[in-house]
């Protein structure tokens, strides 16, 4: 268990932690010289179980309130400190709206200096804190008066020793509200508050685990900057470990990584826990005695884990937050910020004078646009619930497109093989990684490419079909790439689409040819199969078969969409089964070579340098290959393919004057047209 210290500046936080402890928290000379504290201090006494309580003591002044957030963050238990002849001060009443804000929900009391002042004043001051706690989360907080220090035998110092030590044991356990997300088997997250360089051992961090366990040996991440580093040894609660776990201070021995590069407000996590994010939605809380209300572009301090940054905040739920009322708000920090869903926060003004108040973060992948929709504020009610304890279920109902499986794993805080998801979740494989979609929404874009492709056949009958990425585009834009081929072909298999060449169409859909155009086809096929890897131009054929260029021209590119030819450049086509031909040297040379080059894709076809950059283009522009430098490298995911078009794409059709219009036989040739 962690306690936390809280309370004004020379109220005695120090002096009783030594007294509880026996240990002097302030370690600087500075702090030593002015009799103040700094910097936080940490203290650790074992107990009866073999488990130790640790000690956070945090600085009272005004000036180091940021400090004060940053080792209040994580704790456990606090304890509020008031001494007896000040009464509650300003930077009681400032820590204790942080507590609450934080939602610290267990803790106690110590009026120090009880020997200072008459029985009188001591309950002047209970009362007084009595109704300072009273709208907080610590109504029923524990009271202890105790004496100054030096004033020997206090039977009230000895019954709060007791009191932290019952709690620590369990027989006064309750829960913080934040300890939802403190769960062993979640992915490792360490908030690091201090970083520094010890002598034979190198760097050394230290934190509050937030989630899950570290063991010595295991690899983690320094974000936001996404640096490797390796556990040398560990220490938690100031006791040598081979494993520290979530609710733990820890000290970590790194490896991989020098003191320069940390600083406090880094973590050390888990490489799934954290994308870092300039865009955070979040439900805030503004303190009812706040200097001011929160507009579009409010400049803040934000304080989250043991980080501090300079941020604008955007009310999303209204126009303006005004003080003593909450609601949903954007925050954009200046520089890129780790956090998860769940994590508290707290908010500053722009002069970080007071606390303005504090808030819960929903959503750390945050849109910059459409932010105020109806569809962005239920998906943030589901992300709220969430936050809560419910489970994923909801969270995918508002997601038409689904989340990628590594995005649930930060939402949750649990690794992708420990998600539960719903029975009516499906997971679609095939990306870069899985997207978890509810089953009603793959039901519904499978409709959607349906009635898209319909449409499309209805508007262009004499077309052989659209392609995969223009009927996306038709359908559902914002779909992830991976989610619409993983689409498209469960649809293909299931005989409910199409695929001829790299057009699809719906089953029974055919394209009207005209006798005379059929006749003109059966003359060019020939032709372009005759000349293989170096077919005639438009204006070629058209001389040879004694045609209109521009007739020529359009029946070509009828067959283009019929997927019987390949445009390669502009009145440049190739015979399909030719272009099967080309880009199964392409895959050849990119197998032999890693890579394909003009130069060796020209010899090995024996046709010209600008002719193989033409092809090489081609093969780019469909997918095949990506261009790097003066390189072409196969693309992993490519659906590409070319394949003659098959007879049930064309029909015959009626010409005045009583001619038919030629139907391809079943089975035939291009060459037999």
């Amino acid at each position: 268990m962690l306690i936390g210290t809280a309370g004004h500046i020379d109220h005695g936080k120090t002096a009783l932690v030594r007294a509880l402890t026996g240990v002097d928290t302030d370690r600087l000379p500075e702090e030593k010289a002015r009799g103040i504290s700094i910097e936080l201090g940490y203290a650790y006494v074992p107990i009866a179980n073999g488990e130790v309580i640790g000690f956070v003591d945090v600085p009272g002044h005004e000036r180091f309130v940021r400090t004060m957030i940053a080792g209040a963050w994580g704790i456990d238990f606090a304890l509020l400190v008031v001494a007896a002849d000040d009464g509650v001060m300003p930077q009681t009443l400032e820590h204790l709206e942080i507590l609450d804000l934080l939602g610290i929900a267990r803790g106690a009391v110590a009026v120090t200096k009880r020997d200072r002042v008459s029985a009188t004043r001591l309950d002047e001051v209970r009362a007084e804190i009595a109704a300072e706690l009273a709208p907080t989360v610590l109504p029923n907080a524990a009271l202890f008066a105790v004496n100054s220090v030096g004033v020997p035998a206090d039977p009230a110092l000895d019954r709060l020793r007791s009191h932290l030590q019952d709690v620590a044991l369990g027989e006064h356990a309750g829960l913080n509200a934040a300890s939802i997300r403190r769960r062993n088997d979640g992915l490792f997250r360490l908030a690091v508050d201090r970083a520094f360089t010890l002598p034979g051992h190198g760097t050394v961090v230290t934190g509050t685990i937030a989630a899950g366990t570290v063991r010595v040996g295991d690899t983690l991440q320094v974000m936001p900057s996404g640096r490797t580093v390796r556990v040398r040894s560990l220490h938690a609660q100031a006791r040598p470990a081979a494993m520290a776990r979530a609710g733990q201070r820890c000290a970590l021995n790194l490896a991989g990584i020098e003191v320069d590069a940390l600083e406090r407000g880094n973590w050390l996590a888990d490489a799934r826990a954290f994308a870092p994010t300039m865009r955070i939605d979040a439900h805030v809380r503004v303190l009812a005695g706040a200097s001011g209300s929160l507009r579009a572009w409010s400049a803040v301090h934000l304080h989250a884990g043991s980080a501090h940054v300079m941020a604008h905040a955007v009310p999303l739920s209204a126009d303006v937050i005004a003080p003593g009322e909450s609601g949903r708000v954007q925050l954009v920090p200046e520089r890129p910020l780790c956090v998860v869903a769940g994590e508290r926060f707290i908010l500053r003004d722009a002069r970080a004078e007071r606390t303005l108040g504090g808030g819960i973060v929903l959503d750390t992948e945050a849109p910059p646009r459409r932010r105020r929709s109806e569809e962005r504020a239920r998906y943030l009610d589901a992300l709220e619930a969430l936050t809560q304890g419910a489970g994923v279920g909801a969270l995918l109902a508002c997601a038409p497109g689904g989340i990628a499986q590594s995005q649930l794993a930060r939402l949750t805080g649990m690794a992708p093989e420990q998600l539960e998801l719903p029975p009516d979740t499906v997971l679609i494989q095939g990306g870069a990684e899985p997207i978890a979609l509810h089953r009603a929404h793959w039901q519904a874009l499978r409709e959607r490419a349906l009635i898209a492709l319909r449409q499309f056949h209805d508007q262009f009958p004499d077309e052989a079909g659209a392609d995969v990425g223009r009927l996306r585009r038709i359908a559902a834009p914002t779909i992830a790439p991976a989610l619409w081929r993983q689409l498209i072909e469960e649809l293909l298999a299931q005989g409910a689409l199409l695929r001829r060449g790299a057009w699809l169409s719906l089953p029974g859909h055919e394209v009207a040819l005209s006798a005379a155009d059929q006749m003109l086809i059966g003359r060019l096929s020939p032709l372009l199969v005759a000349g293989r890897f170096d077919p005639p131009w438009v204006r070629a054929l058209a001389t040879a078969l004694d045609e209109p260029e521009d007739r020529v021209r359009t029946v070509l590119r009828r067959q283009l969409r019929a997927g019987a030819v390949q445009q390669i450049v502009r009145d440049l086509f190739y015979d399909a089964t030719c272009v099967e031909e080309l880009a199964a040297v392409v895959r050849r040379l990119a197998r032999e070579h890693g890579a394909v080059e003009a130069a060796a894709f020209r010899d090995a076809l024996g046709i010209g340098r600008k002719r193989a950059i033409q092809l090489l283009e081609f093969f780019d522009r469909a997918g095949l290959t990506r261009r790097v430098r003066d390189r072409h490298l196969l693309r992993e995911d490519s659906g590409w393919s070319t394949a003659a078009p098959t007879a049930a794409l064309y029909r015959k059709v009626y010409v005045p004057g009583g001619a038919t219009g030629l139907q391809t036989p079943e089975g035939a040739s291009d060459a037999s047209w």
